[in-house]
């Protein structure tokens, strides 16, 4: 059983290859399910880790339907990641019907040729899941992360077996893995599982302190953006 964990720091990467992992998937923002780490965290995991890295290729939260530009930038962190010598990347595009963009995500494939490309949770909005996993498949995709349509992979578990079945597609189960229901996909003939075995550390005391997270960002079915008008007014504002 191959054993992912999703790494969000340099300490995570390091506890992953401690514990026995078989590979990290490199990320940032785990709260809005994770997009492309800095250049930086790339550099210095892939350079102290001996096993294997794979990258997050995602430009932004919220949705998987990308505008023209933020697939500029998925092309270009992937060429970026391959020149930093990673081992796979981890990368999917929807259409707004939410079906699999096969186009945009076969130029992804083609563009990660020479490495490991899996189609991450994105696949868990697909309608036809088993349409999807043929398209995916004939494209060159090796693995698919997924918790089976499900809010969590426990939930999921009969859908992963199923559509493990029916594939040669890597299924991979993510989402909710841990202690106490891991062995479960390797029961049912998974060969792959996901988790990131998150805690909270170095705490302090922020009382009184505003806070700098902001709710009005954590939004799934719209794309945030610069207002080009409400831009001008500042800027008209003060020049």
């Amino acid at each position: 059983m191959l054993v992912e964990v999703c790494a969000n720091s340099l300490a995570s990467a390091r506890h992953a290859e401690i514990a026995g992992a078989d590979r990290v998937e490199l990320c940032s923002e785990l709260g809005v399910g994770g997009v492309t780490p800095s250049i930086g965290l790339i550099q210095l995991v892939k350079g102290e880790l001996n096993i294997p890295v794979h990258v997050l290729i995602r430009p932004r939260g919220g949705h998987f339907t990308y505008f023209d530009a933020e697939f500029e930038v998925m092309k270009a962190d992937i060429l970026a990641c391959k020149e930093l010598g990673v081992d796979g990347v981890v990368a999917g595009v929807l259409r707004d019907d939410f079906s699999i963009d096969v186009k945009r995500t076969k130029a992804l494939v083609e563009l990660s040729q020479g490495i490991h490309f899996t189609f991450h949770r994105a696949f868990d909005w697909v309608a036809k899941p088993l349409e999807a996993i043929k398209q995916l498949e004939d494209i060159g995709v090796q693995t698919i992360l997924t918790s089976g349509g499900k809010p969590s992979s426990e939930e999921g578990i009969l859908n992963l077996k199923v559509w493990q079945q029916r594939s040669k597609i890597t299924i991979m189960a993510g989402g909710g893995v841990s202690p106490s229901n891991a062995s479960k996909f390797k029961e049912i003939g998974l060969s792959a599982i996901h988790c990131s075995g998150t805690s909270f550390e170095n705490p302090l005391d922020l009382e009184g302190k505003i806070s700098m997270n902001s709710s009005k960002h954590l939004v799934e079915d719209k794309v945030a953006v610069s207002n080009l008008d409400i831009l001008n007014s500042i800027v008209r504002a003060v020049k």
